[in-house]
């Protein structure tokens, strides 16, 4: 039978793939966006005055900013690294989409990818023009240069679909990413290629690609619901008679666009001592924004839950931009 024989969760965001100086870039965005921190929405100037005895000021300047840079640059290294020496057969990552694919036309809870194979090539130049401020710099880490075809797993999906008839899960089915049109995405989207582009290297094994709607009412899951999706996942693979090895990728988070340590580190500890009690009651208001993509690393714990995996974290690095303690958390951690 087909084993888990890798954990992995990260962050997937542009501060990972922009220069220190590049990250500010951003910071025009923070200011007109009202922001959730704490299960409360406040505008930016609130946020300032809330957050104003953590002195953000000392950790945005350049240098600290430097400074963290290296240190999320090494921690992606030490993916990059452990994936190479771990070297498993296929992997399961379970992602989100942005409005990169799904739009409010059609937009499931779950979505498993089937299709033989994916693709991703680079944007035209129209659509690159479109891009926001910020964004089109960090296109290189989730796009090729070239047009490139990706290994699917609908052997693994096809036995997803026929074990949820019986487990309480319905989900959508995707064959093809679908024609965007005139739209400011096409291909993949960047929770799972920036996986292939920044872990594996552009060498990927075949995968199965997993969409969850993490950003977007009215359906979004709980926290409960991904946790366990995410063990029904560990089922079929566990039934899925393959003598292969199965790496697990929980892709997105941290607490982002308004960082907040404290959850972060609790949620390291529930990750690393397996606490279902407390991934699986992490509030909806609490999971908003791009906050809301730790709905994938709670997916991850789950599919990791009953493996007897060692989880370790490689980093924590929390990347601010402002003095209202607005940018990206960033975080590594692995099980093996």
């Amino acid at each position: 039978m087909a084993t888990i024989s890798l954990g992995m969760c990260t962050t997937h965001g542009p501060i990972l793939n922009t220069t220190p100086e590049e990250w500010m870039l951003r910071v025009p965005v923070d200011l007109k966006t009202r922001h959730w921190f704490r299960n409360k929405e406040y505008n930016f100037d609130e946020l300032v005055e809330l957050r104003k005895a953590n002195n953000f000021a000392a950790q945005i300047t350049l240098e600290e900013r430097t400074r963290r840079h290296a240190l999320c640059q090494q921690g992606v290294a030490k993916l990059a690294e452990i994936w190479e020496q771990e070297k498993p057969d296929v992997a399961v990552i379970l992602g989100n989409d942005q409005r990169e694919l799904v739009l409010d036309s059609m937009q499931p809870m779950f979505t498993i990818y089937y299709g033989d194979t994916f693709w991703q090539k680079p944007l035209d130049a129209d659509r690159t023009a479109r891009l926001s401020v910020g964004i089109k710099e960090t296109e290189w880490a989730y796009r090729p240069h070239e047009p490139v075809v990706w290994p699917g797993l609908p052997e693994l999906a096809n036995l997803a679909f026929e074990m949820a008839e019986d487990a309480g899960f319905d989900f959508a089915s995707s064959k093809s990413w679908p024609d965007m049109g005139n739209h400011h995405h096409l291909g993949t989207p960047h929770a799972f290629s920036w996986i292939i582009r920044r872990v594996m290297k552009d060498n990927p094994v075949p995968i199965l690609p997993i969409i969850s709607n993490t950003f977007f009412p009215p359906n979004q899951p709980t926290a409960k619901r991904c946790y366990d999706m995410g063990r029904f996942i560990a089922k079929v693979i566990k039934a899925w008679k393959r003598d292969v090895k199965v790496a697990v990728f929980g892709s997105g988070g941290l607490t982002h666009f308004t960082i907040d340590e404290d959850f972060d580190k609790a949620l390291y500890q529930a990750m690393l001592s397996r606490d279902e009690k407390f991934l699986c009651s992490v509030p909806q208001s609490t999971l908003m924004q791009g906050t809301s993509e730790i709905r994938n690393w709670i997916a991850a714990a789950g599919t990791l839950a009953d493996t007897e995996l060692a989880g370790a974290a490689i980093d924590y690095i929390p990347c601010y931009r402002t003095v209202a303690g607005t940018g990206t958390a960033q975080g590594f951690m692995v099980w093996r």
